[in-house]
């Protein structure tokens, strides 16, 4: 049997939450991107540059923590509470190491921003983004954390309910400090930084606050003798965490980084490019959101040992992906036009938002099989071949050909900004053909090694 509804039921159960708590964190970035748009052309620009440099080095960070959500599935799996507190408690030691490092590397984004080609005024208002934004990284690694150990149990509805906390507070704090409300100094696009800062941390300690009432979770448990810190332990999650963590850092870098390497072709074309990303990214929330559900699910499954419905569960969690990117894609073709034209009303900007869109349809079915076969992955707790599958994919094949198509006239004239886009088709169609079979020849290791 290739498809069960039961599996699909259980997916679906685990996904949704989550798709909403992911569409309500992207939320956030929407509304900074529209309310920055609205002070200016380069207030936007300014914000695109900067999550291009930032957004890299952050989701990169919590790769490495991502690992904690399959390796608690399986201890869940296995009804093993004492495992969930120790890598719980070690994940929190690792989060301290990794803030360390992101802020170290925030200390030289003055040297990127010189080296873009962008104006003075759009490297000061990205600066002051950056400059408010890192202090907030402490929150969203140990918000990242509780949120990974809550779904690992099964239990994720709690994110969703916390980052619609996260989006009230974000769009008071947008509005205050983007325009200079109530005595507040008015920041333009870097008033977003240090909103987001606010948010992050009020994120981390309502999630803590959970943890503490929590019936699912044992908050105090968790938090209640605190080992020592253990290097093999911190060792095992960052060797499952790293390959998820590059290959996370691979594809943001896919996306974020076009802006910097179209910042001198002026800032229509890097907000025509910010506004298309902007809406791909929100609708990239409902195939992730199936992979992560996938990651939990069959870290649930290998954690029993029921190596059995694997085979079932895989097929059947490929089967919502395809649907899910035929309905993303008619979507975005048929509301493209309207949707631009709430974050611009420049007309070329929008022109050349609504093409980028249009291109955008064309990689949601590659797209949503690759993601959902890195959670198949990441449940098996087998991550090695994610890394080295999105960098020969993302950047070796798509960047490189994207770069080709927007900037030279090799093979075609110019393209500008589509070029990147077409780059990126190529590069997800590789990368799905790659992890499918990937997916396939673990498997076949797993029920071998289940019936020796």
């Amino acid at each position: 049997m290739n498809f069960s509804t039961w599996e699909a039921r259980r997916l679906l159960q685990l996904a949704i939450p989550v798709f909403l708590a992911q569409v309500t964190l992207v939320l956030m970035t929407v509304v900074d991107t529209m309310m920055a748009g609205q002070v200016s052309a380069e207030d936007l620009a300014a914000l695109s540059i900067a999550t291009g440099v930032w957004n890299p080095l952050i989701f990169s960070l919590q790769g490495i923590l991502l690992a904690l959500t399959s390796i608690v599935a399986h201890c869940h799996g296995a009804n093993d509470q004492a495992g969930i507190k120790q890598f719980f408690q070690q994940s929190m030691y690792l989060s301290l190491g990794l803030f360390s490092i992101g802020i170290l590397i925030a200390n030289y984004t003055p040297v990127v921003f010189s080296n873009i080609g962008a104006s003075d005024n759009v490297q000061g208002l990205a600066q002051g983004y950056i400059d408010f934004v890192k202090w907030g990284l402490l929150g969203f690694l140990v918000f990242t954390v509780y949120r990974n150990v809550t779904e690992g149990v099964g239990q994720t509805k709690p994110a969703f309910y916390i980052s619609v906390v996260g989006l009230g507070i974000n769009i008071i704090a947008n509005y205050i400090f983007i325009y200079g409300k109530f005595g507040a100094p008015a920041l333009g696009s870097a008033g977003c930084g240090l909103a987001t800062t606010i948010v992050l941390w009020s994120m981390a300690i309502v999630q803590w606050l959970y943890s503490l009432k929590s019936k699912h979770i044992p908050g105090k448990a968790l938090i209640t003798g605190f080992s020592k810190p253990s290097l093999s332990v911190m060792k095992y999650i960052a060797a499952l965490g790293f390959p998820i963590a590059l290959a996370t850092f691979f594809e943001v870098t896919l996306f974020a980084c076009i802006p910097l390497f179209i910042a001198d072709l002026g800032s229509i074309a890097v907000s025509g490019h910010q506004i298309a990303a902007s809406v791909t990214t929100m609708l990239f929330m409902m195939p992730l959101s199936l992979s992560m559900a996938i990651a939990i699910r069959i870290g649930n499954l290998t954690g029993q040992g029921a190596t059995a419905n694997l085979r079932v569960a895989i097929k059947t969690a490929f089967t919502l992906a395809i649907l899910i990117a035929l309905f993303v894609a008619v979507v975005t073709y048929i509301s493209r036009d309207s949707i631009v034209w709430l974050y611009t009303k420049n007309e070329e900007v929008a022109a050349l938002a609504t093409s980028i869109m249009v291109l955008a349809c064309l990689y949601q079915l590659p797209d949503a099989l690759q993601v959902s076969a890195n959670g198949v992955l990441r449940g098996l707790k087998y991550t090695k071949p994610i890394s080295w599958v999105t960098f020969i994919s993302y950047w070796l094949i798509g960047f490189s050909l994207g770069y080709i198509l927007a900037k030279t006239d090799w093979i075609t004239t110019a393209m500008g900004p589509q070029g990147f886009w077409i780059g990126i088709i190529i590069g997800l169609s590789t990368a799905a053909v790659l992890l499918v079979t990937c997916v396939n020849k673990r498997v076949s290791f797993e029920i071998s090694k289940a019936n020796t």
